[in-house]
């Protein structure tokens, strides 16, 4: 079947071929190509269809619009060309078939030769692998052949340059042995020396033998020197080398003479490859040292007194005096400003000339600081006695610690700055604080020094003002001059403001000196005991002088006590007397209110100041802390119990003039009104009234200097005495009702005014007074019944009710009263 389709297919024309189908395959495309000769009209349909049109009508419905001369149609062939197609597409069918078997066919030979080819290349594969094997180990042995004839050559080199090494060598021994025994002809003489060592040219060769020569001979000397037991023997064994050494040293040193001459005058020419070579060749005797020390010890500053004079003039002035700390921090920065642009100039050329500039550097730096720096700190830092201090006229101690502290930081900061610009392996700020060592030792003791020099020159600043406002006081009273005087010297905020002042200057100076922490606190707590002294020695004598005051006003007031058999004009005097020590007790009174005023802001500053300032410092030390705390404490309790006998003492002050107001303004009249018939008079006394004036002055700068504790503490005690003092008064007098109710007024006035102590104890005290009063009013049959209805007042109201002007004529009992 395959076979007839095969002939009916070969009998045909071919209709397709295997071009047909390679490239870009389109099977439209190829069945155009079939029926464009039987349907020629195909493509042109075709191309309507691809423009959107038919021919034909649609309808909405998807059929096909049927033409009216559709029957006629019928009756002809609608497609014609069928029959042809069809036997087209069964002929092309065959061809495909065909067309099939001949790819299949093709592709099994190709996939045969593949195959073939294949096996052929793995085999050529394989036998490469071989050859490369076989390569790799003749490589392998070539290589370890030419290792072998390396090796051989490497030792054949190697014999040959240690057999030129030692001829070498024995060539330069025999000329060494011939040098060494010129210089071991005679001692002293060198005339006779090969011209090698005559020669300037050849200086640097000269020297080298020299030196080995020399190097050999000393050892041998040595060796013998050690090895010989008996010194004749070990002498005759090296005397010829003894002589070799001895002529070695004169000519090295003569030689070394000769290049630091050559090297001078090339350094004075600025010749800087002349200097570097004499400085190499240099370098060969001791290292060069002796050529690096030469050169630094010619620097015109070292040498040059008019740089010495220059320099002290920069920093101290014209007059070589010592100036303002400010003056000397600019003239030394400018100093030290000028040292380090001349190192700086001297590194360059000590770079260009010498092999090892670092050494050199050291020494310059050394040298700086050893030579030029010392000297204008000896000029500028001359350490004071301690027994001997210098007057603060010409500055004092504090004079000295300020230059000291810009010294040190100025220096400080030229040693780093040295750092920057080279000094090898010189340690510049060891070598710094070297300089400084012994002023540093001694700082703690001038700082505290220092201090209390500053202290006393304060005070006795202070006490001359006061003795030159007493002296200009003239012809005042004596009472009023030693008032003033007083008030001269009150305590001063500022003054105590300045002291903290001080402290702190002196702190920062010792954390300036002070690099470790512990030494740091122990300083600092040291400094700061010294502004405690100050300020409670300040304010305790401050205190004192007030209180002494308060003493001279009560001398006076004891001074002008009278009794009672006097003349009217001897009491006109006494009370006019007693009128000005009243005077001058209230201004001492004030005085010292003022003065415990400001010594509490003095005490919140100092201790404003341990908070803020001192405290941290003290951390590192263990109990350092706690223990200036206990320090501080005992400072400010001493100033507190100087406080509290001052404020006794103005208890007693106030008292005093309370109690002559009273002996002297209240009338017996006053609580015995006569019952003549006239409304008696419900208004205080004028005891009272003048007793609660002067309170309200004498108290009103207590109520605002006072606070806290102070405060509490002196109102409630002055309301307690006064309370009593009131008691004694009023045990003088005789009441009748009406002088009770007059008398009940004046409590109520003494009771309004103490409120303002804001003293709880104190007011209950004149509440009880007041109820007393009623002692006085009451019929005597209602006695008893007051003393039950309020049981606090028996003690004292027992002894007022024998003050009733009707005590005997009613005959009262204490013992029913209190029954």
């Amino acid at each position: 079947m395959v076979s007839s389709r095969s002939a009916s297919a070969s009998s045909l024309p071919l209709i397709l071929s295997i071009e047909d189908f390679k490239g870009d395959f389109s099977f439209d495309s190829l069945f155009g190509n079939l029926v464009k000769e039987l349907l020629p009209s195909f493509q042109d349909e075709d191309a309507d269809l691809v423009e959107g049109g038919t021919g034909q009508d649609v309808l909405h419905n998807g059929h096909m619009r049927v033409p009216s001369d559709f029957g006629k149609l019928v009756q002809e062939p609608l497609f014609p060309e069928v029959d042809a197609l069809r036997s087209l597409f069964r002929d092309s069918y065959n061809e495909l078939v065909d067309l099939r078997r001949q790819i299949d066919g093709r592709l099994k030979n190709l996939k045969q030769e593949v195959a073939n080819e294949d096996a052929n290349h793995r085999k050529t594969l394989i036998e490469l692998e071989k050859g490369v094997d076989g390569l790799f180990d003749s490589f392998a042995r070539l290589d370890s052949r030419i290792s072998s004839v390396g090796q051989t050559a490497a030792k054949i080199g190697d014999h040959l340059q240690s057999a030129d090494s030692q001829r070498e060598t024995a060539s330069q021994t025999i000329d060494l042995i011939k040098y060494l025994m010129e210089f071991n002809s005679s001692p002293g003489d060198l005339m006779e020396l090969s011209p090698l060592f005559s020669d300037d040219s050849r200086v640097a060769e000269a020297a080298s033998v020299a030196q080995r020569l020399r190097s050999f001979a000393e050892e041998d000397v040595g060796r013998h020197g050690i090895n010989m037991p008996n010194p004749a023997g070990a002498a005759n064994a090296s005397r010829g080398l003894e002589v070799a050494v001895a002529n070695l040293q004169d000519y090295c040193n003569e030689l070394e003479n000769r290049l630091l001459s050559r090297f001078d005058a090339a350094s004075q020419r600025r010749e800087l490859s002349t200097m570097a070579e004499c400085a190499k060749i240099l370098s060969q005797f001791n290292r060069g040292t002796s050529a690096m020390q030469h050169y630094v010890a010619s620097r015109p500053m070292f040498i040059d007194v008019e740089v010495m004079n220059t320099d002290i003039k920069l920093v101290l002035g014209d007059q070589g005096q010592q100036e303002s700390p400010s003056n000397i921090a600019r003239g030394l920065s400018a100093l030290y400003k000028e040292i380090t642009e001349t190192v700086r100039k001297e590194s360059a050329t000590i770079q260009a000339v010498f092999p090892s500039a670092n050494e050199v550097m050291s020494i310059l730096v050394q040298r700086v600081l050893e030579q030029r720096v010392t000297a204008i700190l000896d000029k500028l830092l001359i350490k004071p006695s301690l027994l001997n201090l210098p007057p603060l006229e010409e500055g004092g101690l504090l004079l000295y610690l300020r230059n000291l502290a810009v010294a040190y930081e100025k220096t400080q900061e030229l040693a780093k700055d040295l750092r920057a610009v080279g000094c090898g392996d010189l340690d510049v700020e060891g070598l710094t604080e070297s300089l400084f060592s012994a002023y540093k030792d001694e700082f703690p003791e001038h700082e505290q020094a220092s201090l209390r020099q500053l202290y006393q020159a304060k005070m006795e600043e202070l006490r001359a003002d006061a003795q030159q406002q007493s002296e200009g006081a003239g012809t005042a009273s004596r009472s009023k001059s030693s008032t003033n005087a007083s008030a001269h010297q009150q305590i001063s905020v500022t003054i105590v403001t300045e002291f903290v002042r001080w402290n702190e200057e002196a702190i920062s100076r010792c954390s300036i000196f002070s690099s470790q922490p512990a030494t740091f606190a122990a300083t600092v707590k040291s400094v700061f005991n010294c502004l405690l002294d100050q300020i409670s020695q300040y304010l305790t004598d401050g205190l004192e002088r007030a209180r002494e005051s308060l003493n001279e006003a009560a001398a006076l007031r004891d001074r002008f006590m009278i009794g009672a058999s006097v003349s009217r004009r001897v009491a006109a005097a006494a009370a006019s007397a007693a009128e000005a020590a009243a005077a001058a007790g209230e201004n001492s009174f004030r005085s010292f209110i003022v003065a415990v005023q400001r010594c509490a802001s003095s005490i919140a500053i100092l201790q404003q100041y341990f908070s803020n300032s001192i405290a941290r410092l003290l951390l590192p030390v263990d109990g350092a802390h706690a223990s200036s705390c206990e320090e501080m404490g005992a400072a400010v309790a001493n100033v507190e119990n100087s406080v509290r006998k001052g404020l006794l003492q103005c208890i007693d002050t106030v008292m005093a003039e309370v109690e002559r107001l009273l002996s002297t303004e209240q009338k017996a009249s006053d609580y015995r009104y006569p019952d003549d018939g006239n409304l008696p008079d419900h208004r205080s006394t004028n005891a009272c009234m003048r007793v609660v004036a002067y309170l309200s002055r004498v108290l009103e700068v207590a109520f605002t200097a006072l606070e806290g504790l102070n405060k509490q503490s002196f109102l409630t005690e002055l309301g307690d005495r006064l309370h009593r003092g009131l008691l004694n008064h009023w045990q003088k007098f005789t009441f009748n009702p009406s002088g009770g109710l007059r008398l009940k007024r004046d409590i109520t006035e003494y009771g309004d005014f103490v409120r303002r102590f804001n003293a709880p104890s104190v007011d209950e005290k004149f509440e009880l007074l007041g109820i007393m009063a009623n002692l006085f009013i009451v019929a005597p049959e209602s006695l008893a019944s007051l003393f039950e209805g309020t049981p606090g007042i028996q003690k004292d109201g027992l002894k007022f009710v024998q003050l009733r002007e009707d005590y005997k004529t009613a005959k009262l009992h204490l013992g029913s009263l209190v029954s």
